[in-house]
């Protein structure tokens, strides 16, 4: 009679508990490390496909453009990404993400030991390094 009960659980159960209760769409959750991602940003979830912020407000990405970028003229491994739909969203206590236009990109990367720095750009053109960017922000992984 067990067997027969287990059998007639849901999949979903399965994969559900195969996951530890996730979903396969959630991202890695990021702390706010930084002075500026705590006032900001506050703590973030981040994956290949969107950044969601503390207050709920996202930046869903429409590609991944590369793995490497110029970090104070240094090429390192980094993700850049483009925003599918450019903002700026209002963020914790009222503040910006950039402040200075519409986010068009995203880039991440090692920022030390434990740390994920996210830098933020407006404009059309992809940037090559982070000497163009809006803002920084730096997160404990």
């Amino acid at each position: 009679m067990q067997y027969r009960l287990l059998y007639l659980l849901p999949a979903s159960f399965f994969i559900l508990a195969a996951q530890g209760g996730q979903s396969w769409a959630d991202g890695d959750t990021y702390t706010a490390y930084s002075n500026t991602a705590q006032s900001i940003t506050g703590d973030i979830e981040m994956d290949d496909f969107s950044i969601t912020f503390a207050n709920g407000e996202a930046l869903a990405f429409s590609s991944l453009l590369g793995d490497h970028f110029i970090v104070d003229g240094k090429s390192v491994n980094a993700s850049v990404y483009k925003v599918e739909t450019p903002a700026d969203p209002e963020l914790e206590n009222g503040n910006r993400l950039c402040g200075s236009g519409d986010v068009s990109y995203v880039a991440t990367w090692g920022a030390g030991e434990g740390l994920t720095e996210v830098a933020v750009f407006t404009g059309d053109k992809a940037p090559a390094s982070n000497s163009d960017m809006c803002a920084s922000y730096i997160y404990q992984d």
